[in-house]
């Protein structure tokens, strides 16, 4: 959708809920809110799969890799409310690793979109198992939901948890733990 019809939508909306589109302060802000939705749903317009593609290298190396507090920012697609937090992120390799930026920029590219969290969790998991063909793929997701925080139920201390297992990390309890025990630990 182009910015302008995007702006007229949001003006809409803006007369819907009683204010004046019109009044000094608010004169902008469909042109604002549109490139900010823009923005935060640019994910539909990247291919995640080709992020990691663009940088894989064939490389011996087969211990654990691990890309952890990686922000992530999104919109819950039920209530077009922000949900934010952490992912972690981690690998076995099979013969190939990936440029460590990759990773964060596949988060992104979904979390960018409309989202759940569950979604969000598989669909990051299931790219990096794809594209790398690794031993395993773990990722943990942990998120604040406005949705919960700000209306509906009103907890604003609650964190939502989600995690995705492929490969090793569903068949061997100690790489899991492993994995987990260096997501949790403060080591630098």
């Amino acid at each position: 959708m182009e910015n302008s019809q995007l702006q007229d939508l949001y003006k809409g909306v803006i007369e819907q809920l009683g204010e004046d589109p019109n009044r000094e302060g608010l004169l902008k802000t469909p042109e604002r809110v549109a490139k900010a939705m823009q923005f935060l749903t640019s994910g539909y317009t990247q291919e995640p799969d080709s992020i990691i593609e663009s940088a894989i290298f064939h490389e011996a190396y087969s211990e654990m890799v691990i890309v952890k507090d990686i922000e992530v920012y999104s919109m819950c697609e039920h209530h077009m409310l922000p949900f934010f937090g952490k992912a972690h992120i981690a690998y076995i390799p099979d013969g190939k690793i990936v440029g460590l930026s990759k990773i964060p920029r596949v988060v992104d590219a979904y979390a960018r979109r409309l989202q759940v969290q569950e979604r969000l969790t598989i669909e990051i998991r299931d790219c990096i198992q794809r594209t790398l063909a690794p031993l395993g793929v773990a990722v943990v997701v942990e998120c604040a939901h406005m949705c919960m925080q700000m209306r509906g139920v009103q907890k604003q201390n609650s964190v939502t948890t989600t995690s995705a297992f492929t490969g090793i990390f569903m068949t061997n309890d100690a790489t899991r733990k492993e994995f987990i025990n260096l997501v949790q630990a403060k080591i630098h």
